[in-house]
Parts: C-alpha cells; structure tokens; sequence
C-alpha cells in the first residue's frame, strides 16, 4: 500500500512544486467531518496510483499561509499539481469515481 505523504511548509516545494510526477494534494483538517469521510478514498487512490501520482496530505491549521495561496476556502480540497501548477481541484467528500472524474484521473 502506498503512503500518504505529511506535506507541511517544510517540505512543500521539493514535494509538490519540483514533484516529476502529478501530486494529489489532500488539504484538510482534524476536526474536519468530511475530511474523515474522504480519507479512505484519496488513500485508495494513494495505494492504485502509486506508479504514477504522488498523494499528500496538508493540515490547513497548521500550514494556512499555503492553503491561502491557493485560494482554498472549504475543506476538504483536494488540489491536482502537475509540474508546479495546480491544475485541477475537487471540493467536499465524494466518491471516488466523482473525485476521479474531477481532477481528470478517470480512466
């Protein structure tokens, strides 16, 4: 099974922004119903794309200043980084098939 990277303002450059491959980016946040509710998606998207995507996860509590920079207002948000940019983005628990479709991962 794939990890699920910690992304914090540390590591966010070298993880997402200079990432060769796309980074699934999960903002969220611990007291977050809906964050809970996805989590188990974005990991099985995690474990069935590991050749192929990063996938991350950053607390918008304790990281705000980059959840900000990317204008992101509801939780979760779940932002598509291909090459530094975010391309795509999903907001609010779903099912995986709608999430896929959304950040342009259906198959």
């Amino acid at each position: 099974m794939a990890d699920v990277l910690e992304i914090t303002a540390d590591n966010f450059q070298a993880v997402v922004l200079e990432s060769e491959r796309p980074v699934l980016v999960d903002f969220w946040a611990e007291w977050c119903g809906p964050c809970r509710i996805i989590a188990p998606v974005v990991e099985q998207i995690a474990s069935e794309r590991a050749d192929s995507l990063v996938v991350g996860k950053l607390d918008v509590d304790k990281h705000g200043p980059i959840a900000a920079r990317y204008g992101v207002q509801g939780i979760p948000f779940l932002g598509l980084f291909e090459h530094g940019k975010l391309t795509r983005q999903a907001v609010g628990a779903m099912p995986k098939a709608q999430l896929e479709k959304q950040l342009g991962l259906a198959s």
